[in-house]
């Protein structure tokens, strides 16, 4: 243990008993909280989203009411905010950020990162950023054009920036900062599209100085290995791979163990998915699909277990990772617990990567067990698309039977609350002579895939210790909102249909619920301010739930036009929201259209290649994330359509432009939408003034490469 170290942890026995409440605040080093404040995505560095907090329970929290809400403009609001310090810190859209009173709401300040005016790339404005940190007087932003921000907590000034990536590279940056003992942790996208190399970097949370970077695929064979993690990831990669194949990004989850000195590295997929195509003579391609540890002071490789070897389903494990002391066997184990994509729930030993268990949480049809002696899956046949000779079914699909939206822990009920999605999908080798981004993948994908049983979601309670689930509840949708555990024994969570709950967490029966007038998938948070306990949630749809998988979600109403508010509760809250009456859903007036199959055929498959569908959905379905298109009137006016989509006109409000595509494309994209425009009023029937639809389509066309 080196000096420093123990002077940071002898000044922590010393300001424990005056200053516990802020020891995450005051740079005493710790991976806990003691409930006041909420400085991390998670929480904490345990990423347990579970407030110790129990003033408010379930014997008073049917007395939970409106304390104060802030109206939001439309956009992306599906973040958890931050609180230190008195003030709640929130992000909405393009890393635009407030600062509010954390008791009355009363605005403080505003900052706007302008990623809009900045980015050069669609892919630098898809969707927006997840999540913000705090630590020590800085409000740590990530932008998506690839920016790390840290910003004066009392005035919202810059302080420090840093590039982690150029405007000029196919990556994205949308996940949450985390800041763990004064580093800031982050990570970026992009591997659905290119072969980047993923890295995970680290930077003083004060100055902005780079103090690390872990590289999570290998670099050029031809130089020599320089690190340990090189050395273990050159081996796994095999034949002409370098320059072809890559990805391995890690765009979402970290946690961090302070007594071990261990931060842990959620990895992602890679790229092309087609595993053939990107390590032609095989191998596992580490660390792809795998949870990495790293030494938090030099970023230097611990151990790795992957969950998804050879990976080529989109398989991430990026979602977030729980670490929670255990009785297992007799023996109280320090673990680390995770649900990623592929339907399985892991239960690891966080000293050593040792797998202790795993058992499906979902419909799993890629694997028929975890073989717990090699830490393997047992692969069901047909499963590699590459050998097959077209399309197949696949559970969970490239979506995942989890995704970013966090589940949570509590300590009181020993049970982790899983946010599931069960969605199958069709996928299979690329057709021939597929070109372009996605043809580059050598897969073509039907994500949405219309199938018997899919397009449900669920939050279950499962206790890991033992994998035996203890309750299960069917959700609204096809999309889950993130999960809050609290000491006063209950679970929140927002809903799709515009309703955030809370539910007994031994038995899952709602004890609460709010109607918040539109889609609520943010995670909500728990605080105290002035002694006094707050739960706050973000309302809004997004993410991929709003956009490409939004036709699960078509039987309610999650479009643009919803209010995006803060909303924050109490026991004693006297807020109250004004009446909302959402608008009509009406197509714009085109009476001499007729739409031709083929030319929809057409259109719909440059809809899905030109990536319209990641925020304006499957078969523009609009479910909150952008704007539904069957409903704009620029599609009926040829030249303002083309203005919007290839030369930008919209881009101050988020809409990047697409210059790479032809008139011709773009004209026919118009087309599709004019036809799908046409169809709206025969899918959709209003019902319940407008709060609620159902009825629209469900189908879905193959999309190559998504």
């Amino acid at each position: 243990m080196n000096e420093r170290r123990v002077r940071v942890r002898a000044l922590a026995w010393f300001c424990a008993p005056l200053l516990a409440a802020s020891l995450a605040l005051t740079g005493c080093r710790t991976g806990e909280t003691s409930g006041a404040d909420w400085p991390n995505f998670g929480g904490d560095g345990s990423e347990q989203h579970y407030s110790p907090l129990k003033e408010i329970s379930l014997k008073n929290v049917s007395e939970l009411k409106l304390a104060w809400h802030f109206d939001l403009e439309p956009g992306f609001s599906v973040s958890p905010p931050v609180v230190a310090d008195g003030k709640l810190f929130i992000t909405t859209g393009h890393s635009y950020i407030r600062a509010f009173e954390a008791d009355t709401g009363r605005l403080l300040w505003e900052y706007d990162a302008k990623t809009r005016e900045i980015a050069q790339s669609p892919l630098h404005m898809s969707w927006g950023n997840k999540g913000i940190a705090y630590w020590n007087g800085r409000v740590i932003v990530a932008t998506t054009d690839g920016r790390v921000i840290g910003l004066d907590a009392n005035n919202g000034k810059p302080v420090w920036e840093q590039r982690q990536f150029g405007l000029d590279e196919l990556r994205n940056s949308n996940g949450a900062p985390r800041v763990f003992d004064g580093k800031v942790i982050i990570g970026h996208g992009g591997a659905d599209i290119s072969p980047a190399r993923g890295y995970v970097t680290a930077y003083d949370a004060m100055t902005g100085k780079q103090l690390w970077r872990f590289y999570t695929v290998p670099g050029d064979p031809s130089k020599p290995a320089t690190s340990k993690a090189e050395q273990i990831m050159r081996p796994t990669w095999k034949g002409d791979w370098y320059g072809k194949g890559g990805g391995g990004t890690a765009w979402n989850a970290f946690s961090y163990d302070p007594e071990l000195d261990l931060i842990y590295i959620g990895v992602g997929n890679g790229f092309p998915y087609n595993q053939q195509l990107r390590s032609p003579g095989g191998g596992d391609n580490l660390f792809l699909a795998s949870i990495v540890a790293v030494h938090a002071d030099t970023g230097e490789y611990a151990w790795h277990y992957q969950v998804c070897p050879a990976e080529q389903w989109d398989c991430t494990a990026v979602m977030d990772m729980t670490l929670a002391d255990l009785k297992i066997g007799g023996k109280t184990r320090k673990v680390l617990i995770q649900a990623p994509k592929n339907g399985f729930l892991y239960v690891l030993d966080r000293q050593t990567g040792e797998l202790l268990s795993a058992e499906p949480f979902a419909k799993v049809t890629w694997a028929q067990r975890i073989d717990l002696k090699t830490g393997r899956p047992v692969e069901n046949p047909g499963i590699r698309y590459e050998k097959t000779k077209g399309m197949f079914e696949l559970w969970p699909g490239p979506q995942g039977a989890h995704s970013w939206l966090p589940q949570a822990f509590s300590p009181r009920s020993g049970l982790v609350y899983i946010p599931v999605m069960e969605m199958g999908a069709l996928i299979g080798p690329a057709p021939p002579g597929a070109t372009g981004i996605f043809g580059a993948s050598g897969a073509t994908v039907i994500a949405d895939a219309d199938l018997p049983g899919s397009r449900r979601s669920f939050l279950k309670a499962i206790d890991p210790a033992t994998q035996k689930q203890a309750w299960s509840v069917e959700l609204p949708g096809d999309w889950p909102g993130g999960v809050l555990a609290t000491g006063g024994d209950l679970v929140f969570q927002g809903q799709i249909d515009g309703q955030f709950v809370a539910r007994d967490a031994r038995s899952g029966k709602v004890v609460w619920s709010f109607k918040t007038d539109a889609p609520v998938v943010a995670p909500p948070i728990s605080y105290r301010a002035n002694g006094k306990q707050y739960v706050t949630v973000l309302t809004g749809s997004g993410s991929q739930g709003g956009g490409i998988l939004a036709t699960g979600n078509a039987a309610w109403r999650t479009d643009y036009r919803l209010p995006r508010r803060v909303l924050t509760f109490s026991l004693d809250g006297k807020d109250q929201l004004p009446p909302f009456e959402a608008p009509a859903l009406t197509p714009p007036e085109d009476p001499t259209f007729r739409p031709e199959a083929q030319q929809m055929k057409a259109g719909a498959m440059a809809y899905a290649t030109s990536a319209c569908l990641v925020c304006h959905g499957m078969n523009a379905i609009g479910g909150g994330a952008a704007p539904d298109l069957r409903f704009s009137p620029l599609i009926v006016d040829q030249a303002a359509f083309r203005e919007v989509v290839k030369n930008g006109a919209l881009k101050p409000a988020g809409m990047p432009p697409s210059p790479q595509l032809s008139d011709e494309q773009v004209e026919s994209i118009r087309y599709y939408l004019r036809g799908r425009a046409k169809q709206a009023p025969a899918e959709i029937e209003a019902v319940a003034g407008g709060a609620v639809v159902k009825g629209a389509d469900a189908g879905g066309q193959p999309v190559p490469g998504m």
